[in-house]
Protein backbone atom coordinates (compact mmCIF):
# COMPACT_ATOMS: atom_id res chain seq x y z
CA UNK A 1 0.00 0.00 0.00
CA UNK A 2 2.85 2.38 0.76
CA UNK A 3 4.36 1.86 -2.71
CA UNK A 4 1.11 2.82 -4.40
CA UNK A 5 0.80 5.83 -2.07
CA UNK A 6 4.28 6.97 -3.12
CA UNK A 7 3.42 6.33 -6.77
CA UNK A 8 0.27 8.47 -6.54
CA UNK A 9 2.28 11.20 -4.80
CA UNK A 10 4.89 11.17 -7.57
CA UNK A 11 2.18 11.34 -10.23
CA UNK A 12 0.48 14.23 -8.43
CA UNK A 13 3.76 16.13 -8.09
CA UNK A 14 4.64 15.58 -11.76
CA UNK A 15 1.18 16.55 -12.93
CA UNK A 16 1.17 19.58 -10.65
CA UNK A 17 4.58 20.59 -12.02
CA UNK A 18 3.29 20.12 -15.58
CA UNK A 19 0.29 22.38 -14.88
CA UNK A 20 2.54 25.06 -13.33
CA UNK A 21 4.99 24.86 -16.27
CA UNK A 22 2.13 25.08 -18.77
CA UNK A 23 0.71 28.10 -16.95
CA UNK A 24 4.12 29.85 -16.86
CA UNK A 25 4.64 29.17 -20.55
CA UNK A 26 1.42 30.89 -21.34
CA UNK A 27 -0.76 27.87 -21.92
CA UNK A 28 -3.84 29.24 -20.28
CA UNK A 29 -6.04 26.37 -21.28
CA UNK A 30 -5.16 23.34 -19.25
CA UNK A 31 -6.22 20.15 -20.91
CA UNK A 32 -9.04 18.21 -19.24
CA UNK A 33 -7.00 15.03 -19.36
CA UNK A 34 -4.22 16.61 -17.29
CA UNK A 35 -6.74 17.79 -14.71
CA UNK A 36 -8.34 14.33 -14.62
CA UNK A 37 -4.96 12.64 -14.07
CA UNK A 38 -3.99 15.22 -11.42
CA UNK A 39 -7.37 14.85 -9.63
CA UNK A 40 -7.11 11.05 -9.82
CA UNK A 41 -3.66 11.16 -8.31
CA UNK A 42 -4.90 13.40 -5.48
CA UNK A 43 -7.86 11.05 -4.91
CA UNK A 44 -5.45 8.08 -4.82
CA UNK A 45 -3.31 9.89 -2.27
CA UNK A 46 -6.36 10.65 -0.12
CA UNK A 47 -7.65 7.07 -0.41
CA UNK A 48 -4.29 5.56 0.54
CA UNK A 49 -3.69 8.12 3.28
CA UNK A 50 -7.00 7.09 4.85
CA UNK A 51 -6.00 3.43 4.50
CA UNK A 52 -2.65 4.08 6.14
CA UNK A 53 -4.35 5.83 9.05
CA UNK A 54 -6.76 2.89 9.48
CA UNK A 55 -3.86 0.44 9.32
CA UNK A 56 -2.00 2.43 11.94
CA UNK A 57 -5.03 2.43 14.24
CA UNK A 58 -5.47 -1.31 13.71
CA UNK A 59 -1.77 -1.85 14.37
CA UNK A 60 -2.02 0.17 17.59
CA UNK A 61 -5.04 -1.90 18.71
CA UNK A 62 -3.19 -5.11 17.92
CA UNK A 63 -0.16 -3.87 19.85
CA UNK A 64 -2.40 -3.18 22.85
CA UNK A 65 -3.99 -6.64 22.55
CA UNK A 66 -0.57 -8.23 22.25
CA UNK A 67 0.65 -6.38 25.34
CA UNK A 68 -2.44 -7.51 27.25
CA UNK A 69 -1.99 -11.10 26.03
CA UNK A 70 1.67 -11.09 27.08
CA UNK A 71 0.72 -9.77 30.52
CA UNK A 72 -1.91 -12.50 30.82
CA UNK A 73 0.61 -15.13 29.74
CA UNK A 74 2.99 -13.87 32.44
CA UNK A 75 0.17 -14.15 35.01
CA UNK A 76 -0.62 -17.68 33.79
CA UNK A 77 3.04 -18.66 34.03
CA UNK A 78 3.22 -17.26 37.57
CA UNK A 79 0.03 -19.13 38.49
CA UNK A 80 1.44 -22.33 36.97
CA UNK A 81 4.71 -21.98 38.91
CA UNK A 82 2.77 -21.34 42.14
CA UNK A 83 0.48 -24.30 41.41
CA UNK A 84 3.47 -26.54 40.69
CA UNK A 85 5.16 -25.53 43.96
CA UNK A 86 1.98 -26.13 45.95
CA UNK A 87 1.30 -29.42 44.19
CA UNK A 88 4.89 -30.57 44.76
CA UNK A 89 4.57 -29.78 48.47
CA UNK A 90 1.27 -31.67 48.70
CA UNK A 91 2.56 -34.62 46.68
CA UNK A 92 5.69 -34.79 48.79
CA UNK A 93 3.52 -34.94 51.92
CA UNK A 94 1.22 -37.53 50.37
CA UNK A 95 4.20 -39.60 49.24
CA UNK A 96 5.67 -39.53 52.73
CA UNK A 97 2.33 -40.57 54.25
CA UNK A 98 2.03 -43.45 51.77
CA UNK A 99 5.59 -44.58 52.57
CA UNK A 100 4.84 -44.55 56.32
CA UNK A 101 1.71 -46.62 55.77
CA UNK A 102 3.62 -49.09 53.58
CA UNK A 103 6.13 -49.39 56.45
CA UNK A 104 3.28 -50.14 58.88
CA UNK A 105 1.98 -52.86 56.58
CA UNK A 106 5.48 -54.31 56.20
CA UNK A 107 5.56 -54.20 52.39
CA UNK A 108 8.71 -55.29 50.58
CA UNK A 109 10.31 -52.92 48.04
CA UNK A 110 8.73 -54.91 45.18
CA UNK A 111 5.31 -54.82 46.85
CA UNK A 112 5.67 -51.07 47.44
CA UNK A 113 6.41 -50.54 43.76
CA UNK A 114 3.41 -52.64 42.69
CA UNK A 115 1.15 -50.82 45.17
CA UNK A 116 2.30 -47.38 43.92
CA UNK A 117 1.78 -48.40 40.29
CA UNK A 118 -1.71 -49.65 41.18
CA UNK A 119 -2.43 -46.32 42.88
CA UNK A 120 -1.39 -44.63 39.62
CA UNK A 121 -4.03 -46.71 37.82
CA UNK A 122 -1.87 -49.22 35.96
CA UNK A 123 -3.27 -52.72 35.27
CA UNK A 124 -1.40 -55.87 36.25
CA UNK A 125 -0.25 -56.45 32.67
CA UNK A 126 1.13 -52.89 32.43
CA UNK A 127 2.90 -53.23 35.76
CA UNK A 128 4.44 -56.54 34.67
CA UNK A 129 5.72 -54.97 31.44
CA UNK A 130 7.09 -51.95 33.28
CA UNK A 131 8.85 -54.08 35.88
CA UNK A 132 9.98 -56.71 33.36
CA UNK A 133 8.29 -59.51 35.29
CA UNK A 134 5.36 -61.82 34.70
CA UNK A 135 1.76 -60.78 35.15
CA UNK A 136 1.33 -63.76 37.51
CA UNK A 137 4.10 -62.37 39.78
CA UNK A 138 2.40 -58.97 39.87
CA UNK A 139 -0.97 -60.61 40.73
CA UNK A 140 0.68 -62.55 43.58
CA UNK A 141 2.35 -59.40 44.91
CA UNK A 142 -0.97 -57.53 44.71
CA UNK A 143 -2.70 -60.30 46.70
CA UNK A 144 0.07 -60.11 49.30
CA UNK A 145 -0.39 -56.32 49.53
CA UNK A 146 -4.15 -56.75 50.11
CA UNK A 147 -3.56 -59.45 52.73
CA UNK A 148 -0.92 -57.40 54.62
CA UNK A 149 -3.06 -54.25 54.52
CA UNK A 150 -6.35 -55.94 55.35
CA UNK A 151 -7.91 -54.44 52.22
CA UNK A 152 -10.11 -56.24 49.71
CA UNK A 153 -8.56 -55.11 46.43
CA UNK A 154 -7.29 -52.35 44.21
CA UNK A 155 -10.26 -50.02 44.75
CA UNK A 156 -9.95 -50.35 48.54
CA UNK A 157 -6.22 -49.60 48.26
CA UNK A 158 -6.92 -46.43 46.27
CA UNK A 159 -9.75 -45.44 48.60
CA UNK A 160 -7.54 -45.93 51.65
CA UNK A 161 -5.17 -43.20 50.47
CA UNK A 162 -7.41 -40.96 48.38
CA UNK A 163 -10.85 -40.98 49.99
CA UNK A 164 -10.17 -37.94 52.18
CA UNK A 165 -9.29 -35.91 49.10
CA UNK A 166 -12.87 -36.28 47.86
CA UNK A 167 -14.70 -35.55 51.11
CA UNK A 168 -16.14 -32.13 51.88
CA UNK A 169 -14.15 -30.16 54.44
CA UNK A 170 -15.06 -31.02 58.00
CA UNK A 171 -15.97 -34.65 57.19
CA UNK A 172 -14.21 -37.32 59.13
CA UNK A 173 -14.34 -40.01 56.43
CA UNK A 174 -14.28 -43.78 56.80
CA UNK A 175 -12.22 -45.62 59.41
CA UNK A 176 -9.64 -46.53 56.74
CA UNK A 177 -9.29 -42.93 55.59
CA UNK A 178 -9.09 -41.68 59.17
CA UNK A 179 -6.29 -44.20 59.71
CA UNK A 180 -4.46 -42.91 56.62
CA UNK A 181 -4.94 -39.32 57.79
CA UNK A 182 -3.60 -40.21 61.21
CA UNK A 183 -0.67 -41.99 59.57
CA UNK A 184 0.25 -38.86 57.65
CA UNK A 185 0.43 -36.71 60.81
Amino acid sequence: MRVSFILFAVIAVLMGADVVIDYRNGHMAIEGFEILVFASALAGIAFHWRGLIEERRRSDRLDEELTAARAEAVRWAEDARRWNREAADHLHGLGAAIDRQFDRWGLTPAEREVALLQLKGLRHKEIAELRATSERTVRQQALTIYRKSGLNGRSDLAAFFLEDLLLPSGSTGSPASRSATAASK
